[in-house]
């Protein structure tokens, strides 16, 4: 049975690289996806969803436009990293259109008293947070919600300790977290720890251009900003894609491993958008996350690869040279 699932997100290259893994793969249905600002502001999010969407052929899924700002802190993108368009700079043919009459929150407040359905969030957590906010009784019928989001033990990388979409809205992310742990429900934190050890290097890329030299050469478009900044910033030769994680997760669990733990993320001072992982139970409250510490990295990319190339896994057969 296909598991119903909306994708809540700010394209962004590595959402956009999670958008298309997850709409090449049959065992889930994406129902609907809603924008939150982030990487880039909310508008240009919507832009980009749609030129995903376009190019997988899949302009029947329907976009819903959420939250413009943080809940209280002024609202800082990551067109940096991401581009003047949020896309790599690849500055691809608009989409007009698609607008539709209900926002992100009212959208998801709806589907989620209508029918099971899980939430894969990529971006920061305000349009759920907003959800808690205006409709709990929906947002504790989310059956379950993966965020890659947060930092366990690695370095944040927008502050010493901060993740950015937990950073970008802390209050959000800790609103979400404190209603998980109401629930004893547990939000899956797809974090640093995990996400920094997917690196898409130039002989993976180059290893995809020549399995599929149309689809590779789409991937080096919207990716080589990406390259060149991480190159910049981190002296790092590749590009860190961590959003497709969080889809290769929910869709195949046994790729990642950790353990259950309460979770807090702090809200102040220079520590803001920490998450602080009660690993030794001092607060001795339930768990309400379960935070993914190891990574089964040459079984991601032969998930990545194929699913997006539309391969056979037997013809990917070099992995164990690149990676």
């Amino acid at each position: 049975m296909r598991r119903k699932v909306i994708i809540d997100c700010d394209p962004g290259i590595d959402d956009s690289l999670a958008l298309m893994l997850a709409l090449s793969s049959d065992e889930i249905e994406v129902i609907g996806i809603t924008i939150v600002c982030g990487n880039s502001p909310v508008e240009m999010g919507f832009k980009n969803a749609k030129k995903i969407l376009a190019h997988m052929q899949r302009l029947d899924i329907p976009v819903f436009v959420g939250a413009d700002k943080p809940l209280k802190k002024t609202f800082c993108d990551a067109l940096d990293t991401h581009g003047a368009d949020g896309l790599g700079e690849s500055f691809l043919k608009d989409i007009p259109g698609y607008h539709q009459t209900m926002d992100a929150v009212t959208f998801l407040s709806k589907t989620l008293k209508k029918q099971s359905c899980s939430i894969i969030a990529l971006g920061p957590l305000t349009n759920l947070a907003q959800l808690i906010s205006q409709d709990v009784e929906a947002f504790d019928k989310i059956e379950q919600l993966v965020s890659m989001g947060g930092s366990y033990k690695s370095h944040g990388n927008c502050s010493p300790v901060a993740e950015y979409n937990y950073w970008e809205d802390p209050e959000a992310a800790c609103l979400v977290y404190q209603q998980m742990a109401k629930t004893k429900k547990q939000i899956h934190m797809v974090g640093l720890d995990v996400t920094r050890k997917i690196v898409l290097t130039p002989n993976l890329l180059s290893y995809m251009e020549r399995l599929h030299p149309e689809k590779g050469a789409f991937i080096r478009k919207i990716t080589k900003f990406y390259f060149d900044f991480h190159w910049t910033q981190e002296h790092l030769i590749g590009c860190v894609i961590n959003d497709p994680l969080a889809v290769a997760y929910f869709l195949f669990p046994e790729i990642c491993s950790g353990f259950s733990s309460y979770v807090q993320i702090e809200t102040d001072g220079i520590s803001r958008g920490q998450s602080v992982v009660d690993a030794f139970h001092f607060y001795r409250k339930e768990n309400n996350a379960v935070i993914l510490t190891q990574v089964d990295v040459k079984a991601f990319f032969q998930l990545f690869i194929s699913r997006i190339l539309h391969l056979d896994l037997a013809q990917i057969d070099l992995l164990d040279t690149l990676i």
